[in-house]
């Protein structure tokens, strides 16, 4: 199938409340276990990539990894550039053909913010892509972006008035969640995603799903959270694969490249097909 985009993906969602996966990927085994997992179970997915991975890999490589791999399945698939503060990687990825990214604008100030983020909404939109917005802060680190204490938060009516003067599409907003594995049970207030939805009318996008419940997930999808960042379950997935295979092979003295591939793979469509249920996005491919 050819690429999807992005905002089309969370706009039937929006309308049907569910929650459209947002899987970060970091390599071809990893965007081939997240493509199985939605394959699987006819799910609409968005496959995301951090700064990190577009500086390490290149644009150029990434889209071209991704054009193939979502050309080869049936269910719709679009590529988004998550966490992303620096304006020229934004433009890069935005020229390479991302659909969508997100400009984390959650270290500057809210003027700034407003400033810089109207100008990304522009130059999206001369890509047809469109435009993910964190102004707040979520807690925790991801790919080296972010930080371990929340940033403020705004009250909801200013926060209205960003989203309506810059014209972002989907909006990321503090409800108590974080980045990465959480210590303790998160306190949230999913309050916040409905009165964000009824006073601007768009899609709202939860980061940091990692460890969230399915009840958790079915309550913020039904208030309006349409897509779902899910990081660190994969890396997890990823690397915990490989350390256990690599050990047994280490043990057994036999090194079988192929054979690893294949575990890193299943191991990562595993954990994103237990997401997709709790997200309720299985089925929902046209």
């Amino acid at each position: 199938m050819t690429a999807a985009a992005t905002l089309d993906l969370v706009g039937a969602a929006f309308a049907e409340r569910y929650s459209v996966p947002a899987f970060n990927i970091f390599d071809d085994f990893s965007l081939r276990g997240v493509l199985l997992a939605a394959q699987r179970l006819r799910s609409p997915v968005i496959v995301q990539t951090s700064v990190k991975t577009v500086k390490t890999l290149g644009a150029s490589y990434l889209h071209g990894m991704f054009r193939e791999r979502a050309a080869a399945v049936s269910i719709p698939v679009s590529l988004h550039l998550d966490h992303c503060p620096e304006r020229t990687v934004i433009t890069e990825a935005l020229a390479a053909g991302w659909s969508s990214v997100l400009f984390d604008a959650s270290t500057l100030s809210f003027e700034q913010a407003l400033v810089e983020t109207t100008d990304v909404v522009a130059e999206a939109g001369r890509y047809g892509a469109a435009v993910e917005s964190e102004i707040e802060g979520i807690t925790g680190v991801e790919d080296d972006v972010g930080s371990d204490e929340e940033g403020i938060r705004y009250p909801i009516a200013q926060l209205a008035g960003f989203i309506a003067d810059t014209g972002v599409h989907l909006f990321a907003p503090a409800i108590g969640t974080a980045h990465g594995r959480y210590s303790r049970a998160p306190q949230l207030t999913p309050e916040r995603i409905s009165e964000l939805v009824a006073a601007t009318g768009i899609p709202q996008v939860l980061h940091g799903g990692t460890g969230l419940t399915t009840a958790d997930f079915r309550d913020l999808a039904e208030r309006g959270c349409a897509k779902t960042n899910v990081s660190t379950a994969m890396k997890e997935a990823y690397l915990k694969e490989a350390l256990r295979h690599l050990s047994g092979a280490a043990e057994r003295g036999r090194w079988d490249p192929p054979r690893f591939f294949q575990d890193v793979e299943a191991a990562v469509a595993a954990a994103a097909e237990e997401h997709i249920v709790a997200l309720g996005s299985a089925g929902k491919a046209a």
